[in-house]
């Protein structure tokens, strides 16, 4: 108990962090900032996976837009056939088709199947 007066007497802003409220006020700060369940590194990460589907949303909203547009589109049954023919390589029964693929090309989608893996 002497070293803690002491202290106190050589550090007096000591005498003010000793009392008895203010410690119970920082160790209840420092428990609900690390170590509650509802801490503030808890909802950090919590805020980050927030962030992180929003994109998503966003992402996706953006898609549906794209595959609605194809969609209204492919209502025509002239772009029904362009895109049988583009997509599907079809054919009609008069005609031949000739595929020719580029070495770019190959290696774009070699590395595309590459990084979906």
């Amino acid at each position: 108990m002497t070293k803690i007066k002491n202290l106190i007497a050589k550090y007096p802003f000591l005498a003010f962090i000793m009392n008895r409220y203010i410690l119970v006020l920082i160790l209840f700060t420092v428990w609900m900032l690390f170590f509650d369940n509802y801490s503030y590194l808890e909802h950090r990460v919590l805020d980050k996976e927030i962030e992180e589907i929003e994109n998503n949303i966003q992402y996706y909203k953006t898609e549906i837009k794209k595959d609605s547009t194809k969609i209204k589109e492919l209502k025509n049954d002239d772009r029904i056939e362009k895109y049988a023919r583009e997509k599907y390589f079809m054919k009609r029964d008069n005609e031949d088709i000739y595929i020719i693929e580029f070495e770019d090309e190959k290696k774009a989608a070699a590395e595309k199947t590459t990084s979906n893996n």
